[in-house]
């Protein structure tokens, strides 16, 4: 018996048997998402990336989503702004999660975004700073941020305090292409790749340097700066007022870093200067037609907006949120 051509027959039998139910099973799962198109029922995935500034609302949105519908699976990875966008443009991804402006170039490439919520970038330090005090009472202005970022020689505590501190300050900026960096670059009036500093991956791996030196200086989304059970700063970390009037002090209604609940009603009300305040959004390769998309970015703009505060984000305001919700319709 040739046994040889007896393996080989009984391989392309087995290669055959996988080809029909591997098309058998692409024929049900078209079945199953075009029935579900016609069924009150939601049933099927939506997968998402992006911005760490939106990851732990959007992780949140999932889960209660999920809830009441369990035919539904949500997919969530952070990984950047500019990863977000690159991945929903590309079709890696249902939606990217986004928190800075769409670009002409983006929106030439068929990008369609809707505004979810808001947040803001603050300027962090660590709470061993040399210097804490008098930045606490003073603050700092646009203009000495600009000279800690944006000078090409590196800068000490003693010159922008005038104080005799000769300590050099050590700068963390992002390493990837990122909502927070693009803000705060903007608030500055440049671009990301504008500002100086040892560039770190990731808000929770700015946050981590900033807490490893005591003469260091970052920024930080606000969920990775407060604690969202005791809503106070995470231990370790600092923010540096805003000085927003250049007076030298930090005023009575400048005074807003307190809490969690401070900084958030301070954003919401625009006591906070925006930028580096900002709206986050979801963006996808034009307007989404998947059902189970379309009803979740629905319930995001209308019940799901009851978990925006608790989970340490700003709603928007109702107008903005009647504007997003038109744009599904």
């Amino acid at each position: 018996m040739n046994y040889k051509l007896l393996i080989k027959s009984a391989g392309v039998f087995f290669a055959g048997l996988l080809l029909i139910s591997f098309v058998s099973g692409c024929g049900n799962n078209q079945k199953d998402e075009a029935n579900n198109e016609n069924s009150d029922t939601l049933v099927g995935t939506i997968s998402l990336s992006g911005a760490f500034a939106l990851y732990p609302m959007a992780v949140k949105w999932a889960e209660e989503f999920q809830k009441i519908n369990p035919g539904v699976k949500i997919d969530v990875s952070a990984g950047g702004a500019g990863k977000g966008m690159t991945d929903a443009l590309s079709g890696m991804v249902d939606m990217g999660m986004f928190s800075k402006s769409v670009s002409k170039e983006e929106e030439a490439q068929g990008a369609w975004w809707i505004a979810v919520t808001k947040d803001a970038v603050l300027p962090t330090i660590n709470a061993k700073n040399p210097v804490l005090k008098e930045l606490k009472a003073k603050g700092l202005t646009q203009q000495q941020f600009a000279d800690i970022f944006l000078s090409k020689n590196k800068p000490t505590w003693g010159k922008i305090t005038g104080t005799s501190n000769a300590t050099a300050i050590n700068l963390f900026t992002r390493s990837d292409a990122c909502g927070a960096a693009e803000m705060w670059a903007k608030y500055l009036g440049k671009k990301q790749e504008d500002l100086n500093g040892t560039g770190v991956f990731g808000d929770p791996g700015i946050a981590d340097a900033v807490k490893k030196d005591p003469n260091s200086i970052g920024f930080n989304n606000v969920i990775y700066v407060y604690d969202l059970n005791t809503k106070k700063i995470y231990d370790g970390l600092e923010v540096i007022p805003l000085d927003v009037n250049a007076n030298g002090t930090i005023d009575p209604e400048e005074n807003f870093y307190g809490t969690l609940t401070e900084i958030s009603q301070a954003i919401k009300d625009g006591k906070y200067p925006s930028p580096p305040a900002r709206e986050l959004y979801f963006v996808s390769k034009g307007k989404p037609t998947k059902k189970i998309m379309v009803a979740f970015l629905n319930w995001i703009l209308t019940d799901g907006q009851k978990f925006v505060q608790e989970g340490g984000y700003v709603h928007l305001d109702q107008n903005r949120i009647d504007t997003e919700l038109n744009k599904l319709k």
